[in-house]
């Protein structure tokens, strides 16, 4: 399960350093903070995607489901089929399932 960063809580003593390294220091914290998240949304999403499907829809046509899963299934009215959605690296589609 991803579990998403905090962003760094920063307290500058009035001492150290210039404004400038001030603002470096500050960059490279929000640069770090944003990585982890990136690499942490990126975990969610293969989880995501390695999650079996088990929704089975009745639809007009396949275009009425915004963002199918692999796995998703549908019953496809104005064809008259069962529909497969299949997402393989670049190729995601909708395919016939069995039948006449």
């Amino acid at each position: 399960m991803a579990r998403y960063p905090e962003l760094p809580r920063i307290f500058f003593s009035m001492a150290a350093g210039t404004e400038e390294d001030k603002r470096k220091e500050l960059y490279t914290l929000i640069q770090q903070w944003g990585a982890a998240l990136l690499s942490e949304l990126d975990l969610r999403d293969a989880e995501i995607e390695a999650t079996p499907s088990t929704n089975v829809y009745s639809v007009v046509t396949v275009s009425e489901i915004g963002r199918p899963k692999a796995g998703d299934i549908v019953y496809a009215a104005s064809a008259g089929k069962f529909k497969g959605y299949v997402s393989i690296a670049t190729t995601a589609a909708w395919y016939d399932l069995g039948g006449p």
